[in-house]
């Protein structure tokens, strides 16, 4: 059971894996985890909410994990969810709730079509830092 939100992102994708330094970098007050989607975690989780962890094209953001009221965010929603944990300055991404939904994930899709020709593809997940290693869970959670 988790309160922190846990991200659960395409762990070989250039972009998916630059916007997680970029958030770790910026999680001061450790309230983010991270999955990946090719992990047994991701795939047991999606699959209990009827989604597919073969489904690389987004992101998702799970909330209260673990307990009756989990739920998932997706798109937009889980970008301008998790830009806002942040804190400070981030806040102002809450701007982006003022774009209906449709607008919103139109832009996201069509990022996520071009994110391997633009930012790359690498051969495997990411290693995080030996002191970020607690932030991941790996398939054996």
């Amino acid at each position: 059971m988790s309160e922190r939100p846990i991200i659960l992102f395409d762990g070989v994708c250039g972009l998916c894996n630059r916007l997680n330094q970029f958030l770790l970098k910026r999680d001061h007050n450790d309230r983010l985890r991270f999955a990946s989607l090719q992990s047994r975690f991701a795939r047991e989780l999606l699959e209990r909410h009827g989604l597919s962890a073969e489904d690389l094209d987004t992101v998702y953001v799970v909330l209260a994990h673990g307990t009756p009221e989990e739920r998932l965010l997706w798109r937009s929603d889980a970008i301008l969810y998790v830009v806002r944990q942040l804190g400070g300055v981030w806040e102002v991404a809450a701007l982006g709730y003022f774009l209906p939904r449709f607008i919103r994930d139109r832009l996201y899709n069509l990022v996520a079509a071009n994110r391997y020709r633009v930012f790359g593809k690498s051969d495997a997940c990411m290693l995080p830092e030996p002191h970020q290693r607690t932030k991941f869970i790996d398939g054996s959670a």
